[in-house]
C-alpha cells in the first residue's frame, strides 16, 4: 500500500462500483457470444471492464470474431442491457459512503465509460443517489472526453468541472475495473479500487489502497470526515 495522502473531492466509477450492473454487461456479452457458437470468459470481462461502449464492442468482436459492426453489436447489447438495467441493485456501503460525504459537504462526482441513455436506465430507482453528486461525466457521451479508460481524460474532465477546480492530486478516485485504476493513476490521482472477488491479485496494483468491499472505506485514511461512532 503507498502512502496515502489527505484530499478534498471525490470521484465515484458507477458500473460495478456504486450499483451493479457489470453482470448485465457480461449476461449481454454472453448471449451476443452464444448466438455465433463463441463464448465470453471472465477473463475477456476484465479486459473491458471501464472502457467505452464503442472499445468494448471493438474487443468482444475482435477477441471472438464475430460477424458484426461495431453498431450492430451495440444495438444487440443495448437491447439486452436495457430490459435489466433498470433492476440494478446498489452495492453494499455505495449509500453509506455517498450520503456521508454529502452530508459533510465533499465536492462528489460520477465519471463513468457509460452513455448517457443507458446512464438514466440503470439510475431509474436511484434518482436520490444521484441527486447527492456535483456532476456526472459519462465518457461515451461527453464531447470533451477525448478517450475513453485506461486514459485519463473522463476523470481530468470531470475534476475540472467542480466549480473550484481542484488539482489531479486532490482528488480521491474509486473504482473496481484495472482499466479504470489507470486511468485514475494516469491522471494523477490517488485510487481506492474495489474489485470484483474473482479479479486477480495482479490486477489490482496501482491502486492505493485495494478493498473488498466500500463497507470497508475509512474516511480518515485520506483526511475526510470520519464516518460517526
Amino acid at each position: 500500500m503507498s502512502t496515502l495522502k489527505p484530499v478534498t473531492h471525490v470521484i465515484f466509477d458507477m458500473d460495478g462500483l456504486l450499483l451493479d450492473t457489470e453482470c448485465v454487461y457480461m449476461q449481454a456479452a454472453e448471449i451476443i457470444a452464444a448466438e455465433y457458437g463463441k463464448t465470453f470468459t471472465w477473463e475477456m470481462q476484465t479486459q473491458i471492464m471501464g472502457l467505452a461502449a464503442t472499445e468494448d464492442a471493438k474487443y468482444n468482436i475482435e477477441t471472438n470474431q464475430l460477424p458484426l459492426t461495431v453498431d450492430e453489436y451495440l444495438t444487440k447489447v443495448n437491447s439486452v442491457c436495457n430490459q435489466l438495467f433498470p433492476n440494478a441493485e446498489k452495492l453494499p456501503g455505495a449509500d453509506k459512503l455517498v450520503q456521508h460525504l454529502h452530508k459533510h459537504k465533499i465536492p462528489i462526482a460520477i465519471a463513468s465509460g457509460g452513455a448517457q441513455d443507458s446512464f438514466e436506465l440503470k439510475t431509474t430507482n436511484h434518482k436520490e443517489l444521484v441527486s447527492k453528486f456535483s456532476h456526472v461525466v459519462l465518457a461515451s457521451t461527453d464531447s470533451e472526453v477525448k478517450n475513453g479508460k485506461p486514459a485519463p481524460d473522463v476523470f481530468l474532465v470531470c475534476a475540472d468541472r467542480f466549480p473550484d477546480k481542484p488539482k489531479p492530486e486532490q482528488c480521491l478516485v474509486f473504482e473496481d475495473a484495472p482499466n479504470g485504476v489507470a486511468a485514475g493513476v494516469a491522471a494523477g490521482m490517488q485510487v481506492v479500487m474495489v474489485p470484483d472477488p474473482r479479479m486477480k491479485e495482479e490486477m489490482t496494483k496501482g491502486a492505493s489502497l485495494v478493498l473488498k468491499s466500500l463497507e470497508d472505506f475509512k474516511p480518515e485514511l485520506f483526511g475526510l470526515p470520519p464516518y460517526d461512532a
